[in-house]
């Protein structure tokens, strides 16, 4: 394996904490990693699976940055997620190891900006639909968090973005609540799949391992700036990152 120059190694780091940084505010994360291990050499196939492992470090630091929220929660409201998020993981990553990337790649544009707008709408949908029929919202809960979870197990990009979509449609209100959960479901699912590119033979360790390390610092950093910002202004990096990464996977089309 060819060695890489200190430059390399300083973007590498610094991608990986951005993108856990990222990952605690707003979702988005393997956006920063994922093209940062393509130019370091890494063939892209082994550079998503290993920008996966690299960010699911970073889960834990934001998982534990939210803990007080998680807290709030009951636990088997937590377990039962926590499983689904499994599921959907193993399913997804499966998909991955089965399937070319290029066809699954056409549509994740349109992926993230339809969870931007979500996102955007958010409370206004949520509002418009709770007039009576919070039971129904609370039924779709489970089984879009699979599907989530299972395109989060294929391709990590902007699941941050369709989990609080998700949450917030389906009546979950609190912003600093949807985010825990975000973290949470997301380090469960990204550590299934990871265990599976693992067996596979596709994760590139020695770039995973020191990028993992400076993912968990920004993961940590992340989670505690998230909770001190205005909620307004959490939106708007959100809304903002969507629109950024929607933009920039289309001119990658091209």
């Amino acid at each position: 394996m060819a060695e890489l120059d200190t430059g390399v190694w300083l973007v590498l780091a610094l991608a990986a904490f951005g993108a856990g940084v990222l990952n605690a505010i707003a979702g988005g994360g393997s956006f920063l990693t994922f093209p940062a291990l393509v130019w370091a050499g890494i063939p892209p196939i082994a550079a998503n699976a290993t920008s996966a492992a690299v960010v699911a470090p970073g889960y834990l630091g934001s998982t534990l940055g939210f803990r007080p929220e998680l807290q709030e929660l009951s636990r088997r409201l937590l377990w039962r997620e926590m499983l689904v998020a499994a599921i959907g993981g193993l399913l997804g990553a499966l998909l991955l190891l089965v399937t070319p990337a290029a066809v699954f790649a056409g549509i994740v544009p349109w992926l993230l900006l339809f969870a931007t707008a979500l996102f955007a709408m958010g409370p206004w949908l949520t509002a418009r639909l709770r007039g009576g029929q919070a039971d129904q919202l609370q039924r779709w809960r489970l089984p879009a968090l699979l599907l989530v979870c299972i395109y989060g197990g294929y391709f990590n990009g902007g699941l941050g973005i369709l989990l609080m979509a998700m949450y917030l449609l389906v009546g979950e209100a609190r912003l600093n609540t949807a985010n825990a959960l975000k973290n949470l479901n997301s380090l469960v699912l990204s550590l299934i799949s990871v265990a599976a590119f693992a067996w596979a033979g596709a994760i590139v360790w020695r770039e995973a391992l020191v990028m993992m390390v400076f993912a968990t610092l920004g993961g940590w950093a992340g989670a505690r700036l998230a909770r001190r910002l205005p909620m307004r202004v959490v939106r708007a990096i959100v809304i903002l990152t969507g629109l950024v990464m929607s933009l920039l996977f289309f001119l990658r089309q091209r």
